[in-house]
Parts: C-alpha cells; structure tokens; sequence
C-alpha cells in the first residue's frame, strides 16, 4: 500500500479546497488576472526559497539524466498552475467556487485514462469502482440546487471544464518527469517560473503593466492563496512520485468536499440535510475502496 502517497493526496485536497474558499474571497475586491499575477508569483519565490534550503542540505542531487526532466516540467508550467489559475478564478468569480468545484470532479477520469493509455499504469477493477465512486459522492455533494439551472447553461461552465481537463493531462506528465527525475520540489519551482512568466507577459499585454493595481487588502488575500495553492501543488508532486496516478488522482478528486468544510468554517454553517450526508458518505466510501485496492 502506497501509505505515504494516500497521506500526501488528501493533505493537497484539503489545501486545493481552503485555496478556493480564499480565492472566493479575495475575488471581491480584484480581477482573476490581478489575483493570478500576485498568487502564482508568490508560490514561484516559496519554491524558490525552499529550493535554496535543499541544495544547502544537500538534498536531491542533479545528474546528467536529471536535466532530461527539466523540459517536462516546464511544458508542464504553461498549463499548470498558470492556465489553470487563470480559468479557476475567473470560474469561481462567475459561477461559485461549489460549481467550479463540482465540475472539477473530471480530472481523474481523464488523469486515469492517460495514466493506462500512456504510462501503462495497470488499473484494477477496485481502483474504478472507487474512482467512480468517489466522483459520484461528489457530484451528489456539489451538484447546485435551487437557481443552479441557469448557472449550468451558462457558457462559463467551459471555464472549469477546461481546467479539469488540463489537470487531468497535467498529472500524468508530472508523473512522467518524475520517473526521470523524482524531485517534486524541482517539477514544481519550474513549472511555476514558466508559469510566473506566461501570467506577467498575459498582465502586460491586457494593462500595459507587469503588475496592475490592486488594492491592499487583495493583494494580502492571494499572497495567502499563493502560499496555500504552492504547497497543494508540492503535495500533490510528492504523491505522484510516491504513488501510481490511478490512486493519487481520485484523491486529489475529494477536494470539493474540503472546500465545502473550509467553507463551513469560514464563510458560514452550510446546509445540513440528507443530501448533504449521502455526499459525505458516498464519499469516502469510494476513497476507503480506492485505498484498499
């Protein structure tokens, strides 16, 4: 059992769910494009801070096949966490962060697909049934009711569609570079100093400016949102080197429901209800099935 990489999965979908609660708040006073050219910068200098403190410890050491890595990750940069950033903020910004989250649910199956497909990872029949199953509790738990119908019409829902659809594509490639070179502090610092670089040249071409105006109190938002989503995404690394894609990307699935208890916390109690329980549990049903496999 892949204990390390199981512990890992979830740590980074509690963090990816508190960092979308903070978006949700910070979007009120900032634009996505703002928000991203002050996050995305912010976890690059974590990385980069953290990267300086490895090398002093003299950890991860580099060899001539490490550099074979370098080109994946930073392929991997111009789709996450730049693209993604930009497309989950503005998402949340038009139609909430439970549907934005809600639609995410379709990173696994495409991260899963590829995984078979391309790495030739073995997918047993309990590993679908948790993945289904996790997905299910999710869509139970997230699915908008009420005024939801006009929401899910709405064009905007290509916003999170696409996003999980380049999550989905992006673990694999993670987990690619990592056989090469198995140093998820490394994958994630260049993935973000490409990442850092594409959301600056987008800011200057829409403002003029590397950097547009905020004000102050947003800025303080997405330097947290910043810090948060950095250290889902170094998570989220270490699980991939530590574990098969098939049991890490269902995980990472279960984010929607920390959001959802982030969102308890700080935004205020949440309906409770018998849908609300059969999300829950559905839930981790499927992700207890996923970790027995």
């Amino acid at each position: 059992m892949h204990t390390a990489a199981i512990v890992l999965a979830i740590a980074a979908a509690v963090l990816i769910g508190l960092g979308l609660i903070l978006a949700q708040i910070g979007l009120r006073g900032i634009t996505p494009i703002a928000a991203a050219a002050i996050s995305v910068p912010t976890s690059m200098l974590l990385f980069a801070l953290a990267t300086l403190l490895a090398l002093a410890l003299g950890r991860y050491p580099v060899d001539a096949q490490s550099w074979q890595a370098l080109p994946i990750f930073a392929a991997i940069g111009l789709l996450y966490p730049a693209t993604v950033t930009l497309l989950n903020f503005e998402s949340s910004r038009r139609i909430g962060s439970v549907i934005t989250g809600t639609l995410g649910n379709f990173t696994p199956v495409v991260a899963v697909a590829l995984a078979v497909l391309v790495l030739d990872e073995p997918l047993r029949w309990a590993h679908l049934i948790g993945l289904a199953v996790i997905v299910a509790g999710v869509m139970v738990l997230t699915t908008p009711r009420g005024g939801g119908p006009a929401h899910w019409r709405s064009w905007a829902l290509l916003l999170p569609l696409a996003g999980a659809a380049i999550r989905g594509i992006v673990q694999p490639g993670v987990k690619f570079g990592l056989e090469i070179w198995s140093n998820p502090l490394a994958a994630a610092l260049v993935g973000y100093v490409v990442s850092s670089v594409l959301v600056f040249s987008v800011v200057r071409m829409r403002t003029g400016r590397f950097m547009p105006d905020a004000p102050r109190r947003s800025r303080l938002w997405f330097v947290a949102v910043g810090l948060v989503n950095g250290a889902a995404l170094l998570l989220m690394y270490a699980a991939l080197a530590g574990g098969p894609v098939a049991l890490v990307a269902p995980l990472l699935a279960t984010y929607p429901l920390t959001t959802l208890a982030w969102g308890a916390l700080i935004l205020g109690r949440p309906d409770a209800g018998a849908r609300l329980l059969l999300g829950i549990v559905t839930t981790v049903v499927g992700v207890v099935l996923l970790v027995m496999a």
